[in-house]
């Protein structure tokens, strides 16, 4: 699984992507919902819409993820009616949770630095591989990943990885 972040990128590398999540925090709903539309419509892969429930489902996207002070992952299961539902979390604690919420998949990090998050504090590959081991559900990967880091990340037991600036 290797997600994409962003949607201008996301349509450049939808070859090596299994998943594209469009984020765009800065966004009116509307020009969100306008940028979801496109990328949906031409994505040969699922699409997820960052923390927006609303425009996952008036968009078709196959699902949301949602940050670790968004709405709680059992009430969004109840809005996407069977779509995907993931949690960012930053911990082995919110991972558990997430799972235990009934979260399809979690995104794990900062890993390593990230150019899109330099106040994020990485929590490096062991814990990666703490969270990945412990938990039932896939585990994806983020912060800071390069082509040289993501057979770290498998070998960690991460399902995959997501990433921006990889893919620019």
């Amino acid at each position: 699984m290797a997600v994409v972040s962003d949607a201008a990128a996301g349509l450049r590398v939808a070859s090596r992507a299994t998943v594209l999540q469009l984020r765009a925090p800065g966004l009116s709903a509307m020009n969100l919902e306008g940028q979801a539309s496109q990328l949906v419509s031409s994505a040969a892969i699922p699409v997820v819409i960052s923390s927006r429930c609303d425009i996952a489902l008036a968009t078709g996207a196959a699902g949301v993820n949602l940050p670790e002070s968004d709405i709680e992952v059992a009430g969004a299961r109840q809005l996407m009616r069977g779509r995907l539902v993931g949690r960012s979390v930053h911990s082995l604690e919110g991972a558990l949770q997430a799972e235990r919420e009934g979260a399809d998949y979690v995104i794990f990090g900062p890993v390593w630095e990230s150019a899109s998050h330099p106040a994020s504090r990485p929590v490096g590959v062991e814990a990666l591989a703490e969270v990945s081991h412990a938990l039932h559900i896939p585990v994806v990967a983020i912060g800071g990943v390069t082509f040289e880091r993501i057979a770290q990340c498998h070998a960690a037991g991460a399902a995959g990885y997501a990433a921006i600036g990889l893919f620019e």
